[in-house]
């Protein structure tokens, strides 16, 4: 299994956000954790990438506990976070934004082949390469900070809510971006709010509600469950 979260519990002072939660990632997938909000999809994400510490359980990669390591280690092990709400720094450039993803890098030659690469896939910033990001649209900083995640070679690839906010032709557009990713080895751990998204890209589904996993299995499973239908897709 290439990630483990294994029991894992994440308290803010009293509150409890996450409580005995499981969940496997094994490589060459696509995992989803769907819920409302406030279920601890966030949290999970934010605790696998070391910005939150875990009150019980562990968390391993290729076998090797994680949780006790800075976010840093944990990027140059390979693990790549895009944050929920985008976070792409706003008075950088897109270049240098892209750049801060390959900051943990010593290949250099490698990190301009990536770069090159992050350009073809997203014309777009290859337009903006010297537009501050803030001046940009919301869909266009979600594929900076995608893009950014990507400049860190992540073998692991964690997604917090890519699709918030978006036009439908963006989320569309962002859909097939990470199919994209996907099909060039990169492992993906997905929240989505959008339970029918990530139903249809996901080969395996988490149902977190209020910090508790309800629900497990294979997302076209979990599709046709009645309890999700009705909670989550509207049916």
């Amino acid at each position: 299994m290439l990630l483990e979260v294994k029991a894992a519990s994440v308290d803010f002072g009293r509150i409890s956000a996450i409580r005995n939660v499981s969940i496997n990632v094994e490589e060459g997938s696509v995992v989803t954790i769907i819920g409302g909000n406030g279920a601890g999809k966030s949290t999970t994400l934010r605790a696998i990438s070391g910005l939150a510490k875990l009150s019980a359980g562990e968390i391993l990669f290729e076998g090797e506990r994680i949780d006790h390591l800075p976010p840093d280690k944990i990027v140059g092990k390979g693990i790549a976070h895009v944050p929920e709400g985008r976070r792409v720094f706003p008075d950088l450039t897109v270049e240098e934004n892209l750049r801060t993803g390959a900051f943990l890098r010593r290949d250099k030659d490698a990190v301009e082949t990536d770069l090159t690469a992050v350009f073809k896939r997203f014309p777009r910033l290859k337009e903006r390469r010297g537009q501050r990001a803030k001046t940009m649209s919301g869909g266009e900083q979600q594929m900076l900070a995608i893009g950014r995640a990507l400049m860190a070679k992540p073998r692991v690839l964690l997604m917090d809510e890519p699709s918030m906010g978006l036009a439908p032709v963006i989320v569309e557009e962002i859909a097939k971006i990470i199919e994209e990713i996907h099909a060039q080895g990169v492992t993906v751990v997905l929240v989505e709010q959008n339970a029918e998204l990530a139903l249809e890209l996901a080969d395996y589904a988490y149902v977190l509600e209020t910090g508790d996993l309800a629900l497990e299995g294979p997302a076209k499973e979990l599709h046709d469950n009645e309890h999700v239908r009705a909670a989550y897709l509207g049916i």
